[in-house]
């Protein structure tokens, strides 16, 4: 038997399939396409997924594995969540969920940039030879194509996963059916001035802890993501516009779909550099497992217990505003409040 394929070019990577449909939703193009069958192909996935696979088994053969995490490591409060926005909606409160979904889009829109970012050579950082690593590749086709998966190819006319999510609202709710709003902004791990990985240079730092931050959005989102999609096929919702809600749950289902890709990536790029050797600024190496491991339980602990209650917190505090300023809206805050994710009470 030949050995796997573990090297590949730019455009490879980013190559499409030979679409029997194009992906085309209210007039729009949207990435990927579908099969002879009417399966959906996400973008860019021609050569990009069997690669993934490719460069799986060689880590696990050399005795590593992916980075072990899924989004069950990500507890916190939600707000709203799924059953305070369903709440929400039969009350007729239904800018709260138009907000989510155009925020989405935007913040989605946001992840082109991982297309052209800077990103230093790993190599550099390394023992072993990582050209047949998706390490390796990182610049070489996977940056890129993550970017345009999330921000799409607006020169081409061809939506990404920030198009989709737009649309998926205007199935919903019909076009312009509240005033624009703007993603809030972040709440962010104060790292100002510290230093996670001493050991390593600065640009090396900063380009791990940009892949482990990611990956912990992608959890983020997937949670997120599905209660969406429950919402819209909530069947005493959108009332006059099922068949639409339920297009757009479609919608997302393909973006999760694709972002199946981004996770089995993220944690592929992890769990290589944890079966690897890393060169210190000191002139002597340490397990990339050291490094790693330290680095995500400090992650891991912002992602689940200090930012989940800031955001939840903030979060409720315009929602509450909004409750509030309708008639009868005391009564409906405290049904919301009683809907509450167990074991978090926040601040009245």
């Amino acid at each position: 038997m030949s050995a796997a394929q573990l090297t590949f070019r730019e455009a490879d990577l980013l190559a499409e399939h030979d679409y029997a449909a194009p992906h085309t939703i209210a007039g729009q193009r949207l990435h990927g396409g579908f099969d002879a069958d009417g399966r959906y192909l996400p973008p860019r996935s021609k050569v990009r997924a069997k690669a993934i696979d490719n460069w799986t088994a060689a880590v696990r053969e050399r005795g590593g594995d992916l980075l072990p995490a899924d989004s069950s490591l990500l507890t916190g409060p939600r707000v709203p969540n799924e059953a305070q926005q369903r709440l929400l909606m039969e009350a007729g409160v239904t800018r709260p969920f138009w907000n989510l979904l155009t925020i989405t889009g935007k913040i989605e829109g946001r992840g082109r940039m991982i297309a052209e970012m800077p990103f230093p050579d790993l190599q550099a950082l390394v023992v072993e030879d990582i050209s047949g690593t998706a390490l390796g590749h990182l610049r070489r086709g996977l940056l890129k194509a993550h970017g345009l998966d999330e921000g799409g190819e607006p020169d081409k006319g061809i939506g990404g996963h920030d198009v989709m999510w737009f649309v998926a609202r205007d199935l919903a709710f019909g076009p312009d059916a509240h005033p624009d709003v703007a993603p809030p902004e972040s709440v962010s791990r104060p790292e100002a001035g510290q230093r996670h990985m001493p050991e390593i240079d600065m640009p090396f730092e900063l380009a791990l802890s940009f892949l482990m931050n990611l990956l912990l959005i992608e959890f983020r989102a997937e949670i997120g993501f599905a209660a969406s999609q429950a919402v819209f096929r909530t069947p005493t919702l959108f009332p006059g516009r099922r068949a639409e809600a339920e297009q757009a749950a479609v919608i997302v289902e393909r973006i999760r779909t694709d972002e199946e890709i981004h996770v089995r990536s993220l944690r592929l790029y992890l769990g290589e550099l944890r079966a690897l050797t890393v060169r210190t600024l000191r002139g002597g190496t340490m397990p990339g497992a050291a490094l790693v491991d330290r680095f995500w339980r400090g992650v891991l602990r912002w992602a689940t217990v200090e930012q989940p209650r800031l955001a939840a917190e903030r979060q409720y505090q315009a929602l509450r505003e909004q409750i509030l300023a309708r008639a009868g809206g005391e009564s409906l805050l405290r049904e919301f409040n009683a809907q509450a994710d167990p074991g978090y009470s926040l601040a009245a």
